[in-house]
């Protein structure tokens, strides 16, 4: 069974254009949650808002319009804008995938993460190194604010191959390291993983459906592979067991970002 995104609160109108200067524009409501989700590709894809500026986010919001609703705020665009900028997001009512990697001591992981649910996410990551009790601190601090609130454990990052994971001391094939480490996640806890599609089949053959598989490293046919390692194409991931696969510069940097969603929506199938 896929794990849902909460707080779906999809559009099938047209995004508004003519939004106040500083604010997200808003999305329109779709009646039925669960349809959407079954039925609508929209529901798998989260586009990646890899940027410096609210400004910038918003202007890729406005561009894609109805063709996604979840976007992923990282690193990058939290530490500029700060916790606003998900919160505008939200109030837009979009979905936000906050991917924050959380990595720490169990007490500051799980304090983190109440914070992060206050804010409405829908989606958030730790990293599943950090061990069980950490990650069983963070599930259990979400599951407190919000119980629908999903904990992604990230496995072995997309951007590394089998030499990577070697030359900082793991034995492990990447395959082996990400089924070891999906256990330790879901014995804790989360309800899903990050991982490359590359190992999201072996994930599902192993373990089974019931949790999210969020593959980030996604490019379409004949798209740059930048600094990712392990990529798939849309299709493929989503073949491979994916419930849901992230986006970034292929629709980002996309002279028409709405055109280049719906065609990674048409490869999706």
């Amino acid at each position: 069974m896929q794990a849902a995104l909460p707080n779906l609160i999809p559009s099938r109108g047209s995004s508004d254009s003519n939004s106040p200067a500083g604010e997200f524009p808003k999305a329109g409501e779709f009646p039925k949650a669960g349809e959407f989700l079954k039925n609508d590709a929209r529901g798998k894809l989260i586009v990646a808002l890899d940027v410096s500026t609210a400004e910038a986010a918003r202007k890729i919001v406005a561009a894609v319009g109805d063709s996604a609703l979840t976007y992923k705020v990282g690193m990058q665009l939290y530490t500029a804008e700060g916790p606003q900028v998900v919160r505008d997001l939200v109030a837009s009512g979009r979905r936000v995938f906050l991917d924050l990697k959380y990595h720490d001591i169990p007490n500051t992981v799980a304090a983190a993460v109440t914070e992060a649910a206050k804010l409405g996410v829908s989606m958030l990551t730790v990293h599943a190194a950090g061990g069980g009790k950490m990650l069983r601190a963070a599930s259990d601090a979400a599951r407190a604010v919000n119980p629908a609130l999903l904990v992604l454990a990230v496995t072995v990052l997309t951007s590394l191959d089998q030499r990577d994971i070697e030359q900082v001391g793991i034995q492990n094939t990447v395959r082996d390291e990400v089924l070891l480490l999906t256990r330790l996640a879901l014995a804790n806890g989360c309800q899903g993983i990050v991982t490359s599609a590359r190992e999201a089949r072996a994930v599902r053959t192993e373990l089974g459906d019931d949790f999210a598989i969020v593959t980030p490293g996604v490019r379409p046919a004949g798209a740059a592979h930048g600094d990712q390692a392990r990529v798939v194409t849309p299709a493929e991931a989503i073949a491979a067991g994916a419930s849901y696969i992230v986006v970034g510069r292929p629709i980002t940097e996309a002279e028409d970002p709405a055109a280049a969603a719906r065609a990674i929506l048409e490869q999706m199938g």
